[in-house]
């Protein structure tokens, strides 16, 4: 389903991102998971993109895969990283050809050990590029783009950042999906700075919840990692295990995701890590009728 139609819903719905698995096991265990998540009724799945050689692949085959063997419709990630616009091109092909209609339009990170931003021969500087070319040879595709409620931290400049958005947006961008955050006024301020330089299209809110230790620092050694509030930091501290730490996680992101839906929020992306269980709690301790699921 192309994703402009399921955003004419006005009711918010939830999605979910998963990544390519590179051995036959965790692959085994994705789909479990997948087959777990199904009856919560994604609005659709996203999949992330790995920029080069059997790594790309693997996005392919999952992308694919997820295609032909479930009902779901998928959005598959792309990015300008270390691809010329003929590679690109064929990607689309590929895809378009397979009946994948949506695509998330990424710069990309940069490669470990590279200082900044390097444009690939023949490729996109701005993710902005790569919304209009899609936009222009494959004007069926929905294209979703990211969003950084606490900033980017490449572009220190909110002001210059909220111009990078307006530019994506006005090459065709149809929603906006944010990168997890923690604390909910980040994401209103973010929804109304939006607002205010004219951005109009749909925003969608990233919940990720904490599930181990390990995860938390992970999170905060991230590029792209969010700001981990005191409070949340405090009661981690005060859990003896993972799984005490799970559930300080799965509370937290639960009372994000209601107030989420009392200041109608679009929709709810989770960060799943291709695990079920921390979303299904969290889907469940919602209380949502079955008629009123998201679609």
């Amino acid at each position: 389903m192309h994703i402009a139609k399921i955003l004419k819903n006005p009711e918010p719905h939830f999605s979910f991102e998963f990544f390519p698995p590179k051995t036959e096991r965790a692959s085994a265990e994705l789909f479990r998971s997948i087959k777990e998540l199904a009856p919560i009724g994604p609005a659709y799945v996203s999949v992330t993109y790995g920029a080069g050689g059997s790594t790309r692949d693997l996005t392919h085959n999952l992308v694919l895969r997820l295609k032909q063997e479930t009902d779901l419709t998928v959005v598959a990630h792309l990015t300008t990283i270390g691809a010329t616009r003929g590679e690109i091109h064929e990607i689309l092909e590929r895809y378009s050809e397979s009946g994948i209609e949506n695509i998330m339009a990424l710069r990309g990170d940069s490669p470990k050990g590279s200082v900044g931003f390097v444009q690939p021969k023949d490729g996109f500087l701005y993710a902005a590029d790569l919304v209009s070319y899609v936009k222009k040879h494959f004007p069926h595709m929905g294209v979703g783009v990211a969003g950084f409620p606490e900033g980017h931290p490449e572009t220190p400049n909110r002001l210059q950042e909220m111009d990078y958005l307006k530019a994506k947006v006005d090459a065709g961008a149809d929603y906006i999906c944010t990168q997890l955050f923690f604390k909910n006024s980040d994401f209103y301020d973010y929804r109304e700075r939006c607002a205010y330089v004219g951005i109009d299209i749909p925003i969608i809110a990233g919940i990720m919840p904490i599930i181990t230790r390990s995860g938390m620092k992970r999170i905060s050694e991230l590029a792209l990692g969010a700001r981990i509030p005191a409070k949340l930091l405090r009661a981690i501290s005060r859990t003896s295990d993972d799984e005490a730490v799970e559930k300080v996680g799965v509370q937290w992101s639960t009372h994000q995701v209601f107030d989420l839906f009392d200041r109608d929020v679009r929709g709810i992306h989770f960060y799943t890590l291709n695990r079920a269980k921390p979303t299904l709690k969290i889907y469940d301790a919602l209380g949502i009728k079955s008629e009123n699921k998201p679609k």
